[in-house]
């Protein structure tokens, strides 16, 4: 069985609260990205690509970028483990990750490894378990890797584990991904936010044109990571210059992304990112 591991956008962000546990809520829209990558459309390869195949033991591999962890430590493996342990019988599988996906993006690359992992094993095995179970499992993994068994726009509350589909069709749109050579750590990204409800909600944002998103839908976490990065900025505005409809940072990032009319556009716009990881993909 071979999957290609599409990413997610946040389309807006807003740290609602702190928690008694030390966690926040949030507010945020989930969007998938990249599901057309890897195909004629758009061929480039902005996927992770899951293969597992029948095995005398099972083995795990992984290729291209590299995955800086101990296996026990990988979320490929954990979501074997959570599977295997609440499916005894399952079978012996050589599974293998090739890895496309840019890690500490924001884009949840490493979640819906996971999540594939979790449908890829339910397939193969029969069934045995309902997308809400799967998806209790994934939790367990981290708080965005439910919405990737859904793979569907979101509107996200908690942690970001209770998900609302929402009626968000973006079809025809194009992304650009702008990635530059930082990291921000969840420590980082959380230690400088300050929560507060939205005075305009986000369900009510995203039945708005397109065109009217910038400025009324934010990232919290852009007030918090621009002081401290300010190349974070310096993307998003270029971004903006080359007439992106709406620019903004995914999660906690560091990637910056900006929705287009179309591809030549996007691609256009792309040329101004040389000296950083880029990637164009299809609504």
């Amino acid at each position: 069985m071979i999957k290609f591991i599409n990413a997610k956008l946040n389309l807006g962000l807003n740290i609602v609260r702190k928690r008694a546990d030390g966690y926040h809520d949030l507010e945020t829209v989930f969007y998938p990205v990249g599901m057309f990558n890897g195909t004629p459309v758009n061929p480039e390869a902005f996927c992770d690509i899951l293969e597992i195949e029948n095995s005398g033991k099972t083995e795990f591999a992984f290729s291209g970028r590299k995955v800086d962890c101990p296996l026990e430590k990988n979320l490929v493996y954990k979501a074997w483990k959570v599977f295997k342990d609440n499916f005894p019988d399952l079978a012996e599988y050589r599974i293998h990750l090739e890895k496309h996906l840019p890690d500490g993006a924001g884009l949840g690359g490493g979640s819906a490894d996971a999540s594939a992992v979790l449908t890829a094993l339910n397939e193969l095995s029969g069934f045995p378990f309902s997308k809400f179970q799967l998806m209790e499992m994934a939790l367990s993994l981290g708080a965005d890797c439910p919405f990737f068994i859904y793979n569907s726009p979101c509107y996200a509350e908690g942690v970001g584990e209770k998900l609302l589909p929402v009626d968000l069709d973006l079809s025809g749109l194009w992304c650009l991904i702008v990635k530059p050579e930082i990291s921000i750590s969840t420590k980082e990204a959380f230690s400088g936010v300050k929560p507060a409800s939205s005075d305009i909600k986000l369900m009510d944002i995203i039945k708005s044109d397109v065109g009217d998103w910038q400025g009324l839908m934010k990232n919290d976490f852009e007030m918090s990571l621009f002081p401290n990065h300010p190349v974070l900025e310096e993307i998003k505005n270029e971004i903006l210059a080359s007439g992106a409809s709406y620019a903004s940072m995914s999660g906690s990032g560091s990637s910056m992304f900006g929705l287009f009319d179309n591809k030549e556009s996007a691609v256009l716009a792309s040329k101004r990112f040389k000296s950083h990881y880029v990637a164009i993909c299809k609504l």
